[in-house]
């Protein structure tokens, strides 16, 4: 018997990449009903004849509901009897962001706030959101409604009994193969013959694959209590070492092309803040960051401060930064990497 048996599982955002990849864990599993609430119509018809053709049996677990987390009625609507919650629906591109920074804090954090007073409404009982590294120290649009995003769901977590509702946050760096993310864009340009392009070789970013995402929803999920954000000990590499290994993995050997930082990026990301180290939690694989449950009664903090523990600040620079063999062997083990691979050798 899994945590999931019998239960109503709701992805917002659920076309998405994140979205797909829970599907492949979870639908031919014990859970009950699997929602997918999204506003993209023609993506969520995709996916269902996708896992109808995959497997038509399991596929009937699977509900799609057309909506916009902008829009709360839209989302109680989509809520009623649902249990659990994966919150991944958001603006994610950085330039985007930043050519629109109110669509952002829309999406991003009031569409937030929408999702989490629907369900406290709806007495749904864990709700995991998906929030990024660019939200620690956050210089960019994208980065700053994620950061506001997080004290969102921190200050829901204060105000509802966690034994009705617990709210969650994860932390993430780059999940390699995504949607708009840098390695469908090498290979893309590998097939047309063109060299990679590079915004700063000594740029550092975490990776990870959809798999470990899922993997860390799930450690947030079953270990996590209301308010507190999870971060996962990710791997890191620079942007010149992952073009090197895309290249090594195809035996490409055209030249990279250095065009400079875009709109809003960092030379590296932070997964967790200095500040944040003095009550984190280390749990092994992943960091705990437990939510500051004060009140507002200030008086009662001046004479007394937090004891700060041994950590410090996690990001790209300073964690295991892997080689290119390293990162070699890391794309391969993702199914598309390798699918792509077979197709470039058999062309």
């Amino acid at each position: 018997m899994s945590i999931f048996k019998d239960k109503v599982l709701m992805i917002t955002g659920g076309t998405g990449s994140f979205g797909n990849e829970v599907l492949n864990r979870f639908l031919d599993t014990d859970i009950k009903e699997i929602r997918i609430f999204s506003r993209d119509e023609l993506k969520q018809d995709n996916m269902r004849h996708k896992y109808q053709a995959i497997n038509p049996k399991m596929s009937e677990k699977l509900k799609f509901y057309i909506g916009d987390v902008r829009d709360i009625d839209s989302v109680r609507n989509a809520m009623h009897g649902v249990d659990y919650i994966f919150h991944a629906a958001a603006l994610k591109q950085v330039p985007s962001c930043e050519f629109f920074p109110i669509e952002a804090v829309k999406t991003n954090v009031l569409g937030t706030e929408n999702v989490l007073t629907a369900a406290i409404e709806c007495n749904v009982k864990r709700i995991v959101c998906l929030s990024t590294d660019k939200a620690a120290y956050p210089v960019n649009a994208m980065g700053t409604s994620k950061a506001m995003m997080e004290k969102v769901i921190v200050a829901k977590s204060r105000t509802v009994d966690p034994k009705k509702t617990s709210i969650m946050c994860t932390r993430y760096g780059n999940v390699m193969c995504s949607r708009g993310s840098v390695i469908p864009l090498f290979i893309s340009q590998i097939k047309e013959n063109k060299s990679l392009t590079l915004t700063d070789p000594k740029m550092t970013r975490f990776i990870m694959s959809l798999d470990e995402a899922v993997d860390l929803v799930l450690f947030a999920f079953e270990h996590g209590e209301s308010g507190d954000i999870l971060v996962q000990k990710a791997a890191a590499t620079t942007i010149e070492v992952l073009a090197e290994a895309v290249k090594k993995i195809f035996n490409y050997k055209k030249s990279n092309k250095i065009i400079g930082i875009r709109h809003g990026e960092k030379t590296y990301e932070t997964l967790l803040t200095n500040e944040e180290c003095s009550k984190a939690i280390d749990m092994g694989e992943f960091y705990r960051v437990p939510a500051d449950k004060r009140d507002l009664n200030y008086d009662n903090y001046l004479s007394v401060g937090t004891d700060r523990n041994g950590l410090t600040e996690f990001n790209s620079n300073n964690t295991n930064l892997l080689t290119i063999d390293e990162t070699v062997n890391k794309l391969l083990t993702l199914k598309e990497i390798v699918e792509e691979k077979e197709k470039w050798e058999n062309k």
